[in-house]
């Protein structure tokens, strides 16, 4: 029996090796001190514009806020997933709710890593994947606005995930799959300003991906479907295909996109509607020519027919 017990050995041994070399590499990564110097001082007033871009009010204020209540980042927003329900947090200026306390370099390292300033990993459903592809000065002047937005008490809950994903570390893992800065479409040389400005705004602080894109068994988002429509993170809905592709928008014109984000009304006046209400609230605070970098990058990219599977016809 004692090749059993070499086999046995052999098992444990490995096992151990593969132990080790998976918390090696599910450690969290912070940002090196060279892009720790590209963040600068930060602009107020640039900043106010990425704060519309990425949307942080549609998650981190408290559900239902209208108006100036809308700049009360208090969290509490439930996001129910097949892989538990997350809760955006405080992310106020109250130092023990929010992240008041933060240091720039803190809030870079959220928004560029995912990694929280005592070293954790933080949950993608916070849209760092997307982030990730942000100029690192953007993050410095995002901080700086959300500097002079008030501070509110209160913690938001905690989320609520089932194991295996509960277990932070492992996201490590996923980030070495799915975390980039490189961009998802590549644009040949010569392309215009406005469409090289678009994919900026789309996939970095826009993060239009997270919900216009198909995602894999483990959650990342499917780059060889970019924007072609989803299957909602929550509920049975469906999110649409803003590519040119069969069934997405390859019949609107660029004025028209441009025109969508700026009023809520398609080309045949129909009104925004779902959880892209207030992405298009946001989308209207942006200057017109964001908008049209927008559109004259969504009229760019390669079409795809939808990312979601067809609907049974209803039998009512």
């Amino acid at each position: 029996m004692s090749w059993l017990k070499k086999l046995i050995s052999a098992v444990l041994v490995l096992g151990g090796v593969g132990a080790v070399a998976g918390w090696s590499l599910s450690a969290p990564v912070k940002l090196s001190a060279e892009t720790l110097a590209k963040l600068g001082t930060g602009d107020t007033a640039k900043g106010k514009r990425i704060f519309y871009a990425g949307g942080c009010s549609s998650c981190h204020a408290k559900p239902g806020s209208k108006g100036d209540t809308r700049l009360q980042l208090v969290g509490g927003l439930e996001l129910k997933t097949p892989f538990g329900t997350f809760v955006p947090p405080n992310i106020s200026q109250d130092p023990k709710d929010g992240i008041g306390a933060w240091s720039v370099e803190d809030f870079a390292n959220a928004m560029l890593k995912g990694v929280s300033p005592s070293g954790e990993h933080l949950y993608p459903a916070f849209p760092y994947a997307s982030y990730a592809r942000m100029n690192p000065a953007d993050i410095a002047d995002l901080y700086a606005f959300l500097k002079t937005l008030p501070a509110v008490a209160g913690k938001a809950p905690a989320s609520s995930l089932a194991f295996p994903f509960n277990i932070r570390r492992g996201i490590g893992l996923w980030k070495l799959l799915y975390l980039s800065d490189r961009p998802v479409v590549s644009l040949p040389e010569g392309t215009p300003e406005p469409v090289m400005a678009g994919r900026y705004l789309v996939e970095g602080p826009g993060h239009c991906g997270e919900c216009h894109t198909p995602r894999d068994f483990a959650g990342g988002t499917k780059k060889s479907e970019w924007l072609a429509g989803a299957v909602a993170a929550e509920g049975n809905g469906i999110v649409s295909n803003i590519t040119s592709g069969a069934g997405g928008i390859g019949s609107w014109s660029e004025a028209d996109i441009a025109n969508y984000l700026e009023t809520g009304f398609t080309p045949a006046f129909d009104s925004v509607g779902g959880a892209m209400v207030d992405v298009q609230r946001n989308m209207a605070e942006l200057p017109p020519a964001d908008r049209a970098a927008i559109a004259a990058y969504l009229k760019a990219i390669p079409p795809h027919p939808n990312g979601y599977p067809a609907r049974k016809p209803s039998s009512n």
